[in-house]
């Protein structure tokens, strides 16, 4: 049994790291899927020691369906020359508990994102930042942008 998602206020802040321009599609094709070597880029480099890890979604073209960019790395106070800099909006977000193994926690958790907003619900995406804060070594919470 699953939690249901909470509303949670979040305030603006950046987080540094690697980007990659992507789609579900691709994202569900293992020929074409680019979020491991973001994943295995971030895990060889010096970020991966902190202990705050993220992994923003943003620059929408469109909503889910779209292409948009996808940042992991740490929070930052600034941006870093060698790295790419995401502002995560300040604003309210739908949070998604997950916690079980890597990577499969990940992607059960985004399936219960896909769903819960499948069904009429008084709660409507904004598509301008969305993130996954790991919490430790099974942990995950997937926050969801809010109009």
């Amino acid at each position: 049994m699953s939690i249901s998602p909470t509303v949670k206020q979040v305030e603006s802040f950046i987080v540094t790291g690697f980007s990659v321009k992507t789609q579900n599609k691709d994202e569900f094709n293992d020929k074409t899927a680019k979020l491991p070597s973001l994943w295995q880029q971030f895990y060889t480099s010096e970020l991966a020691a902190n202990a705050n890890i993220f992994g923003v979604y943003s620059n929408y073209d469109s909503d889910a369906s779209g292409y948009y960019t996808v940042t992991v790395g740490i929070e930052s106070s600034h941006a870093q020359s060698e790295l790419n800099a995401v502002t995560i909006q300040a604003g309210n977000y739908l949070v998604f508990q997950g916690t079980g193994p890597m990577p499969a926690v990940v992607v059960e958790t985004w399936k219960r994102v896909w769903e819960f907003f499948e069904i009429s619900t008084k709660y409507r995406r904004n598509f301008i930042s969305d993130f996954e804060a790991y919490n430790g070594p099974d942990q995950v919470a997937i926050y969801i942008g809010l109009k």
